[in-house]
């Protein structure tokens, strides 16, 4: 972040994209100066001449050299930036907010649920712990998405990551809404992922992340299964706005999301009216 002037982005470079679904694209940016983030912060993009939007970051925060950002078209900067070419410039700010707490999570068992483009921010959190995960009891991984040709990061999650399960302490559970002749997997919204999770609910750790009701009735079966709202947590990404507290557009409650999110416990965010508007 500039501290002199924390609206000035750092100017990057489209490496390349990736179409992950018809209307989702994961863009490789080069920055013009090292960057870092924590797994759960979030940046804002300026294109130039249009405007700018905030973003969780979908790469691993152990990979310094570029950064992915998973972004759906849905107005008028997304469409932009949908519209960038390889080594189009575009500007960036950040990082911004608090991640997820790692330490936190350390020997426990860990639950990530998320559904749609919800799977970005929980894919960079996914990488993180993968790369120290002789530090977790086990993951259980659990994806949702309206079809199969909806689930974004296809090759690595039905090639790369579904093959460590064979090796590591890690489990997936996949879905889709609506199935197709090859579909292998478990068929109806994503909570039907939560059910038996064989893990020690009353001690573990669970996230989740995606659209409002996919959120709003994960959490629901979560506590349901026995998890502490203490030990549930939830990005709120989708309220994030200027990444400083100064707009005031963010708020949930008494809290800035910019600033002492996206990521929330359940317990922080239980009582406030405008949790999954």
């Amino acid at each position: 972040m500039n501290h002199n002037n924390p609206y000035q982005p750092i100017p990057c470079q489209v490496e390349e994209i990736i179409e992950e679904s018809p209307n989702i694209k994961t863009l490789v940016l080069l920055p013009s100066e090292d960057f870092s983030f924590n797994a759960g912060q979030f940046v804002s993009l300026t294109v130039p001449g249009v405007g700018e939007a905030p973003f969780t970051p979908s790469s691993s925060p152990f990979a310094l050299d570029t950064i992915e950002i998973t972004i759906m078209k849905a107005g008028k900067v997304t469409s932009a930036i949908h519209s960038l070419k390889k080594g189009s410039m575009l500007g960036m700010r950040g990082p911004y907010g608090n991640g997820y707490s790692l330490e936190l999570f350390k020997k426990k068992e860990i639950l990530l649920v998320g559904g749609g483009v919800g799977l970005a921010p929980l894919r960079s959190l996914f990488l993180a712990l993968l790369h120290q995960i002789s530090e977790y009891k086990q993951i259980l991984f659990c994806c949702g998405a309206k079809t199969p040709q909806d689930y974004i990061y296809k090759d690595q999650v039905f090639n790369e990551w579904l093959s460590l399960c064979e090796n590591l302490p890690l489990r997936m559970r996949l879905a889709v809404d609506k199935e197709d002749d090859a579909w292998d997997y478990m068929k109806g919204v994503v909570t039907c992922t939560l059910d038996n999770p064989d893990m020690d609910v009353h001690k573990g750790i669970a996230v989740v992340c995606g659209p409002p009701v996919m959120m709003k009735f994960s959490t629901l079966k979560l506590l349901d299964l026995g998890f502490p709202e203490e030990n549930i947590f939830l990005s709120m990404e989708r309220k994030m706005y200027c990444g400083i507290g100064h707009c005031r557009h963010c708020m949930v409650g008494p809290y800035f999301v910019c600033k002492e999110g996206p990521v929330f416990s359940y317990r922080m965010v239980k009582e406030e009216a405008s949790l999954w508007a």
